[in-house]
């Protein structure tokens, strides 16, 4: 398991923590988050990071999972399987992790805490995430494609776009990737 996977590992047992006894303290969550890194700044850091974020966009992060969890309600999931999917979730929409990344990572995650059926579930959900959040992202603005930079193209509307893909999106390339 690489260190990376572990961070993620012991962020998962946080959120399922906190997600079944939401009383407790946050330093009680921050001195077990050290201790199980071993007190690995780099590691301590990137799992603090994944819960905060999860944290401030729980909200949102449970939109989009009631859109694309097909027949299903966040109360009706398991609590570690719901948890699993805020994390992929979290990665996908609001991290540079590449997407891949990050619902192989929840996968494994599934297979290791989840049910017999979790990985499949969990491989499902993120992926139509996955489908449904690039569908969501805007045009570009139209330019011959040697002359945009990718990591700085822009939408029309001026906003700074990452792109997932490391290559400039249109509707045509769209669609090829789907």
């Amino acid at each position: 398991m690489s260190r990376r996977s572990r961070a993620r590992e012991i962020t998962l047992q946080v959120l399922y923590q906190s997600d079944l006894n939401e009383d407790q303290p946050d330093n009680v969550r921050q001195l077990f988050v050290a201790a199980r890194l071993n007190h690995e700044r780099k590691l301590v850091d990137f799992s603090n990071q994944l819960l905060t974020g999860v944290r401030l966009n729980r909200d949102e992060i449970d939109q989009w999972l009631r859109r694309v969890a097909e027949n299903w309600s966040l109360n009706r999931m398991a609590a570690i399987d719901r948890n699993i999917l805020r994390l992929g979730a979290y990665e996908i929409i609001f991290s540079d992790t590449p997407d891949r990344v990050a619902i192989n990572e929840a996968i494994e995650l599934a297979k290791r805490y989840g049910g017999l059926n979790s990985a499949q579930f969990v491989n499902g959900v993120l992926d139509r995430l996955i489908k449904r959040h690039q569908s969501s992202i805007p045009d570009l603005v139209t330019k011959p494609a040697e002359s945009v930079n990718p990591s700085n193209a822009k939408a029309a509307d001026g906003r700074e776009f990452k792109n997932p893909l490391g290559r400039l999106l249109t509707k045509k390339n769209k669609k090829q990737d789907k």
